[in-house]
């Protein structure tokens, strides 16, 4: 007995190639892009393993969790890591990222994640991006949580290597993911020892075995459901409008914030200015002696369907994250999701 979902025919090259040349269009970018098959911290990894050495020098901009993540992959790889830190309330500014390179000429790579949906901000690439451009440094970015809920013009904004994944405003799959790679990053790659080679996490070997020799034969089999699924979702942003699928992810922002500070009952939003948060998820800190991860179950309690989860870490007993990608980008999700708040919080 045949199974749509099960029995599916080779994934062609040329099928593969196409999905490519979808994620470029969607980033409005020349550079090259590769589809990696899993989650995004593979090729976020790939890329400061690639672009990272012994010797070398980094910026990391820690306005998040990943931030983190990613200056441990740094010092990992060998380099000497800056770590510009700023609170988790806000956004990082231009000048704050001039500052750090003008103390610090020697640094040659610089990691930002464009919006943080954990922590609800978002940052200023396209400022940020001339100041790193002028320095000279390759700048990697991690978009996976912006991409389709704000706009992302890597080639524009001097972004050397692009992460996106297609798990929050794009509503696709989490086991897929993809990379733009400007050619200063290819060289700085091929001229790093260190690089991963004949390795999963090597963007070198899609170069070297996809890239360069025409995009003729995959070099090894992809992920048939996530490809299909990817290919699905770019196509339905596609008939949507980006533009209209950013508009919706703005308005459902806009409205989960004012709506809360509407709901009263202490809660606040996270993230001081409307300007630096993020339209992929509002970040709420909860009132004083109120536990958020006893607030969330609560409200999941009377309404299992919202999108709402404690914060993480430290952040668990003090802020409620409500996420609004994808199809969650709704009006209607968060007038529930908002509803639930609001009875949780009376009770």
């Amino acid at each position: 007995m045949t199974h749509p979902l099960l029995d599916l025919p080779p994934l062609t090259a040329a099928r593969f190639a196409g999905i490519e040349r979808r994620v470029a269009a969607l980033l409005d970018t020349e550079q090259d892009v590769v589809i990696t098959q899993g989650e995004a911290l593979l090729p976020l990894e790939g890329c400061i393993r690639g672009g990272a050495r012994p010797g070398s020098a980094a910026l990391n901009v820690v306005t998040g969790p990943y931030g983190k993540t990613f200056g441990d992959w740094l010092r990992d790889a060998g380099a000497e890591v800056t770590d510009l830190a700023v609170p988790f309330h806000g956004a990082v500014t231009a000048e704050q990222v001039e500052r750090a390179l003008a103390e610090h000429p020697e640094i040659d790579f610089v990691s930002l994640v464009h919006a943080e949906a954990a922590t609800g901000n978002t940052n200023p690439v396209a400022e940020i991006g001339e100041v790193v451009r002028a320095h000279g440094a390759l700048f990697m970015l991690d978009a996976v949580a912006s991409v389709a809920a704000e706009p992302l013009l890597p080639d524009a904004w001097g972004v050397d290597l692009c992460v996106i994944g297609a798990q929050k405003a794009m509503g696709g799959p989490a086991g897929v993911s993809a990379v733009s790679v400007s050619a200063r990053a290819w060289e700085r790659m091929a001229a790093n020892p260190a690089a991963p080679r004949r390795s999963y996490l090597s963007l070198l070997d899609w170069k070297e075995r996809w890239i360069d020799t025409g995009r003729a034969a995959l070099p090894h089999a992809p992920a048939q459901l996530e490809m299909l699924a990817l290919e699905a979702c770019l196509e339905r942003i596609d008939a949507d409008g980006l533009d209209a699928v950013i508009a919706r992810h703005r308005a459902a922002a806009t409205a989960t914030r004012e709506g809360a500070l509407a709901l009263g009952g202490g809660l606040e939003p996270y993230v001081y200015e409307a300007r630096d948060a993020a339209p992929v998820a509002t970040t709420l800190r909860v009132p004083a002696g109120t536990d958020a991860t006893a607030l969330v179950a609560r409200a999941l309690a009377l309404d299992p369907s919202v999108p709402l989860v404690a914060g993480g870490g430290a952040l668990a007993k003090e802020m409620v994250r409500v996420n609004h990608y994808g199809p969650d980008a709704d009006p209607a999700v968060v007038a529930r999701s908002l509803a639930a708040l609001g009875t949780a919080l009376s009770e």
